[in-house]
């Protein structure tokens, strides 16, 4: 019997390999898990930004999902990019009956700033009604939070509110990143927001380093992956903090713009 988990990411493709599908197969990969991708829309990027998209019907989304969940076995899964409301929807259809665990990076804003490139049109209701109560875990960045809330992230404060707004959602959990957050001392901290429970600060080492491109779907397909070797929650957000770490100390440069971190990091110090 194969005791290699699969692990599915439903996400958008990117031509210059740093975020999207690309991305999470490479950290899947680094996790010792078989990746499985449904793609909800092509990209024409690199590390400059995104210059063209152009997505699939979303009958076509559902079709690749369905095949896909009709013979692998898969043991996690990540959503990150969904392109328009009726992609969003289509998946959710194809996922009411998953027996997996659902990490929900909800990508609205890509690392070169532009926002409007990874829409249609506006999906972030049907990521709010629809795919997020399917979630045990959503890692919104700190603009996505506002986006997803309506709350303007200013403090500790704000950050809880957008925290529980995000858990009345139907969400099993919600991990908002640290790397949009103004802190001193060499660290940041992300924070993780279970139902009756304080939030859990999660502080890591901040690596003064440009190669960022791609951060939130390294470490969603990471916790995916950690879900998927049976980690609970809150060991696999540490160990996906963790990878991602490592990773980011041992990016480099392969274009003129924004440089992914290192997702293969774990073939020289395996995890």
């Amino acid at each position: 019997m194969n005791t290699v988990p699969c692990v599915l990411t439903i996400a958008g493709s990117d031509s210059g390999g740093g975020a999207g599908i690309q991305a999470d197969l490479k950290t899947f990969m680094a996790h010792r898990c078989y990746g499985a991708s449904v793609i909800t829309a092509l990209t024409a990027q690199n590390t400059l930004g995104v210059v063209g998209i152009h997505a699939p019907e979303p009958e076509f989304v559902a079709l690749q999902l369905r095949t896909v969940l009709e013979d692998l076995p898969i043991r996690a899964a990540k959503i990150g990019m969904l392109f328009s409301a009726p992609i969003a929807r289509a998946v959710a259809l194809e996922l009411a009956r998953k027996n997996f665990p659902l990490v929900v990076d909800p990508v609205s804003v890509s690392q070169s700033g532009q926002a409007l490139a990874l829409f249609q049109d506006d999906p972030v209701q049907a990521i709010v009604e629809d795919i997020l109560p399917l979630a045990e875990l959503a890692t919104p960045n700190r603009p996505e939070a506002e986006l997803l809330t309506g709350i303007s992230i200013t403090g500790r404060e704000s950050l809880f509110a957008a925290m529980e707004r995000m858990l009345s959602f139907g969400c099993g959990a919600v991990l908002i990143k640290g790397g949009h957050m103004d802190e001193e001392g060499g660290m940041l901290t992300d924070w993780l927001a279970r139902p009756g429970r304080d939030p859990l600060p999660l502080p890591v080492r901040r690596v003064d380093t440009p190669h960022t491109h791609g951060t939130g779907c390294a470490l969603s397909a990471a916790i995916a992956s950690r879900l998927a070797w049976g980690e609970g929650l809150e060991d696999a957000v540490k160990s996906a903090q963790t990878f991602l770490n490592r990773a980011l100390v041992a990016g480099y440069s392969i274009g003129r713009g924004v440089s992914p971190p290192n997702h293969l990091v774990n073939f020289a110090n395996p995890c």
